[in-house]
């Protein structure tokens, strides 16, 4: 089978055009855009998509979203999502570096919170509402 035939058959019965689709005219809906997002835009938002797409780091946000006081140091984090302290930090850091958490050093400990604006960046990028978080 060559090439340019596997491909036509991988069109005809994948829904990935249309999703890809579906995505970018969302992104274009929501932050206002009418033609092709400029490479810098797009990056952005790949950046963003990308530090979101593991499980692990959407159970860090789920529980720094369900935190009392919108804070959480790595020990309760670790306990929280069941993964090793190193495993978290470097989920932690890719999160903080797209972001979307602050850190906060107390002492010996590193503390952690959602990061609204880059929530709100999320959101717009993913077209639809999130849940927002509670604290500053």
């Amino acid at each position: 089978m060559s090439r340019e035939s596997s491909k036509s058959i991988f069109a005809s019965y994948s829904v990935y055009p249309l999703i890809m689709h579906a995505v970018v005219q969302a992104v274009c809906e929501q932050t206002g855009i009418s033609s092709p997002m400029n490479r810098e835009e797009a990056e952005a938002v790949a950046r963003l998509l990308k530090a979101v797409a593991d499980p692990a780091r959407l159970q860090l946000l789920s529980a720094l979203s369900a935190s009392p006081d919108g804070m959480a140091c790595v020990c309760e984090l670790t306990e929280a999502i069941g993964l090793s302290q190193p495993t978290v930090s470097h989920h932690l850091k890719i999160l903080t570096s797209a972001g979307l958490l602050r850190r906060e050093q107390r002492g010996s400990w590193a503390w952690y919170g959602i990061a609204e604006e880059g929530v709100e960046a999320l959101r717009r990028a993913l077209g639809h509402s999130l849940p927002r978080a509670t604290f500053a």
